[in-house]
């Protein structure tokens, strides 16, 4: 092995031995071969117009990157090469030759060069997985006016704890989803800041313009500090982190439907387009879709950990273990966004059983609290109101009947302040609708938090759509090569 800057053709160093290809990413940069030829445009324009290099060599240089940005860069050949950075500099060297393509990689290095790759490509995955969250949260938010009148049991520790409505449920879900989504919004605001310009770990003495590549790239913002941004896989933590807890929560949504659709609970049903058959038991009907979205958290978790663990420890400045981030950097936005279509497209096909959803809640037991709060209205303490309901509760149980059907005079042998009215609470659908506190399962409760989750669902959704796009991108460099 010869001598070199870097073992490829581009830089006129041997060609690449057993080690080096061993060492090469080259068969995971072909994801961000595009963001590598809108950054490379953007800088051979700012060389441009700084005078770092000859104008009509950066308007050579940039026309040529843009072309094959359009193309997603399907012309560049990876093979022989230890990067795609590398393998577009070789391959401008043999079109434009290396007068020009030479010129390319001035002021920057490899390490500043990634890092802006790596968060080209965090920011369009954010951005798309923030608008999908965003979809499949306003889709909840709306099934939830639907299903408002469907009465079923809350449950705590797995166990039917009050009635609520299922809109209260599939607000819950949307609720999660939301605060997932601003997980995610947290991730493309950090990631949105300009790398190159950084060089290896301490700048440059050339007189470049880190604001004017930035704005060509849509960033708002440039970087603070060299050495901590070539070192730096923050954005790729947030970002790692934001995919995982949009999996765990629509995992939460999805157990919600397994167990819901067992026998044991009967709550919902789902129909054949998503639930599959065994292949021994004909009469099985299985919530694969919805098993399988739940699993999937767990690669996107052990993304987490994967980068927490390779950036333990490394000192300041980069460092070659960095190159590991990829494996994380591309599992996890596919995995979250086939998770976030998944549950997307099979919803629409799970149906609540409004009979057997009220049959979870009829015998009254689960109208205990709301019971208690009826005679607090009537004067009583709650501790003594608790305790009273509780007696009330085992002499239902003793005589092995529903909670309703206990009679006033029974109840009012347990507390003199038991009256028909206090007892007429122990129906499911007044309990529902009397809670009318913020984040209760009343109608005006929950009319107020479908309009707070739409405002936060628009604000999310408005940060993912002024992210540019890649023709955006191209149209903005270009214009300023015009002027």
């Amino acid at each position: 092995m010869t001598g070199g800057i870097a073992r490829t053709e581009a830089t006129g160093g041997a060609m690449m031995t057993e080690l080096v290809e061993w060492s090469s990413s080259i068969d995971d940069d072909a994801a961000f071969i595009t963001h590598d030829l809108l950054g490379s445009a953007a800088h051979a324009t700012m060389l441009g117009k700084t005078g770092v290099i000859p104008s009509a060599h950066a308007h050579t240089l940039a026309d040529a990157l843009l072309s094959l940005a359009r193309t997603g860069g399907a012309e560049v050949p990876m093979q022989g090469e230890e990067d795609v950075h590398m393998a577009v500099e070789a391959y401008l060297t043999k079109t434009l030759g290396p007068d020009i393509a030479g010129r390319l990689h001035t002021a920057r290095s490899r390490n500043d060069q990634v890092a802006t790759d790596l968060r080209l490509f965090v920011r369009d995955r954010a951005a798309s997985l923030l608008t999908e969250t965003c979809a499949l949260a306003r889709a909840l938010v709306e099934r939830s006016v639907q299903e408002e009148d469907v009465t079923l049991a809350a449950y705590t520790h797995r166990q039917r704890a009050q009635p609520i409505s299922a809109a209260l449920l599939i607000l819950a879900w949307a609720s999660q989803l939301v605060r997932a989504g601003e997980t995610m919004a947290f991730a493309l605001d950090h990631v949105n800041e300009l790398a190159l310009g950084s060089g290896a770990c301490s700048g440059s003495s050339l007189p470049i313009d880190r604001e004017l590549t930035a704005r060509l790239l849509g960033f708002p913002r440039v970087t603070i500090n060299a050495l901590d941004t070539v070192g730096d896989r923050d954005f790729a933590l947030d970002f790692t982190w934001a995919c995982a807890r949009v999996l765990l929560a629509l995992g939460k949504l999805s157990t919600d439907v397994v167990d819901f659709s067992t026998s044991e609970f009967g709550l919902v049903k789902l129909d054949g387009s998503v639930a599959a058959g065994s292949s021994m038991m004909p009469q099985k009907k299985n919530p694969d879709v919805f098993e399988l979205v739940r699993g999937k958290s767990a690669r996107g978790i052990a993304n987490v950990t994967h980068m927490l663990t390779l950036v333990k420890g490394l000192a300041s400045g980069y460092n070659r273990d960095q190159q590991e981030d990829r494996a994380a950097l591309l599992s996890s936005p596919a995995v979250t966004a086939g998770a976030l279509r998944a549950v997307t497209l099979a919803l629409p096909h799970v149906r609540f059983d409004r009979e057997a959803c009220l049959r979870s809640v009829s015998d009254g037991f689960t109208q205990a609290t709301d019971l208690a709060e009826a005679l607090v209205k009537n004067g009583v303490p709650f501790r003594e109101a608790y305790k009273a309901v509780g007696a009330l509760v085992r002499l239902a149980q003793d005589g092995e009947r529903p909670l309703r059907a206990v009679t006033l005079a029974e109840a009012q042998t347990v507390h003199a302040s038991f009256d028909q009215p206090t007892l007429d609470v122990l129906d499911p659908a007044r309990a529902v609708l009397a809670k009318e506190s913020l984040g209760g399962s009343g109608p005006r409760a929950l009319a107020r938090q479908r309009a707070e989750l739409g405002a936060r669902i628009s604000q999310l959704a408005n940060q993912a759509s002024a992210i540019p796009s890649h023709a955006d991108l191209i149209a903005g460099i270009e214009r300023e090569l015009i002027t």
